[in-house]
């Protein structure tokens, strides 16, 4: 099999994403485009720091389209759709995500401990799943 290099942008961030670990989950997220004032929930189902598999109908829309995705633990990343599919599609993000942040469950206070809380009363604690 012969490789080549990338020619395009898309290309480029298409093959730097396959090459990325992915990390299988099904979680929702939010998909907001330019100019559009409510945001479309889709379901996430590949998540990688170069971008994401997700599954929704959306009409109208198209390969190359630019949206902000509002990711859990994240938030608002910008990026743009690389291809479209039956019901899936998939978003290369402008800027590198840690995947692993989403995952992430933000314990509320009255879940720790007295003992942990006493040592650290501004940091942000995290619960692994």
């Amino acid at each position: 099999m012969e490789s080549r290099i990338p020619s395009t942008l898309d290309e480029e961030v298409a093959s730097l994403s396959r090459s990325a670990d992915r990390d299988s989950l099904f979680m929702q997220a939010n998909l907001l485009f330019p100019g559009q004032s409510k945001p479309v929930t889709v379901r996430v189902r590949n998540l990688s720091a170069g971008g994401m598999l997700a599954e929704a109908v959306v009409p109208g829309l198209a390969q190359g389209a630019t949206a902000e995705i509002e990711l859990r633990n994240i938030g608002f990343v910008p990026g743009h759709i690389v291809w479209v599919g039956e019901g899936k599609f998939g978003v290369a993000f402008d800027r590198p995500i840690d995947p692993h942040a989403m995952r992430r469950q933000v314990v509320q206070k009255m879940d720790v401990p007295a003992y942990i809380s006493a040592l650290d009363k501004k940091a942000t604690l995290y619960r692994r799943r």
